[in-house]
């Protein structure tokens, strides 16, 4: 699916916990491409695994009341590409590439390992992710059913195929072009639920206004937004607050995330009642 409109999130949602990793990208924190049996060449399915699997890890709960949102603007592009190149060249085709190429067979493979049984979707959006996978996971929580959604974020550096596609797309509203190395990948996960104790980080819509004036546009589909979210999730469980986040690009959404920190521990207090 893609879409340009902006859907609001009608109810506020709580992320009980939040991943990123990156790599290739030569940002500070980059790490090795994790390993995943099955999915070979490409930076995609190993990242999302990664995130989601530090999410599922961190806050394990029942798979069949769980239900997971990838976005991504043009999916799994090096395997894609690498598909083509073998068959204008002649040579034989790879039944593997095929299977990897397609986002769904990575949260196949999640939902294997930690037994989801939810629905799944994968979603592409020209502009920030962060606004359509939240609206998803509003909707989706509203299914008596399910009690958490994983919504995740991956994003690849690509050739000049994808190069091209960025400059067809910029073309029209001037928003840059990525300039990510070829073989570099990003990815962001949060697990959301609705508010309650266990998750202390509440997220609703606001008005862009409440913080300051939007940040500047960042290319199309660009997973920036949350890797954003997810590092002001971490930081409102250290230190308590609020704090704006709004969506760049056109129309941009705007969310305020809120935190009730939990007393500091009285150590007499938690002796007494051991």
């Amino acid at each position: 699916m893609t879409t340009t409109e902006k859907a609001a999130l009608r109810s506020p949602l709580a992320v009980l916990t939040s991943a990123t990793a990156t790599h290739g990208t030569g940002r500070d924190g980059d790490i090795a491409l994790p390993r995943l049996p099955g999915f070979v060449e490409s930076a995609f399915s190993p990242l999302a695994y990664e995130v989601a699997a530090r999410c599922l890890t961190a806050c394990p709960g029942d798979g069949s009341r769980t239900a997971v949102a990838l976005a991504s603007l043009m999916g799994d592009t090096t395997t894609a590409d690498l598909a083509s190149t073998r068959m204008v060249s002649g040579r034989v085709h790879n039944p593997l590439l095929f299977m990897q190429a397609t986002p769904n067979s990575v949260l196949g493979h999640l939902s294997r390992e930690f037994g989801i049984t939810g629905q799944m979707f994968s979603l592409s959006t020209l502009d920030d992710p962060v606004t359509e996978l939240l609206a998803m996971a509003d909707l989706l929580l509203e299914d008596p059913e399910l009690d958490r959604v994983l919504v995740l974020g991956v994003e690849l550096g690509g050739g000049e195929r994808v190069a091209a596609v960025h400059r067809e797309l910029t073309a029209e509203d001037g928003r840059p072009v990525p300039d990510l190395p070829e073989s570099a990948g990003l990815a962001a996960a949060l697990l959301l639920t609705r508010p309650g104790p266990e998750a202390p980080v509440t997220v609703r819509a606001t008005d862009a206004d409440d913080g300051g004036r939007p940040p500047a546009a960042d290319h199309h589909g660009s997973v920036q937004g949350l890797f954003d979210l997810a590092a002001t999730h971490r930081r409102l469980l250290r230190d308590g607050g609020s704090q704006v986040l709004a969506a760049a690009g056109p129309a941009a959404a705007a969310f305020l995330l809120s935190s009730e920190r939990l007393p500091e521990r009285n150590e007499t207090d938690t002796h007494a009642h051991q």
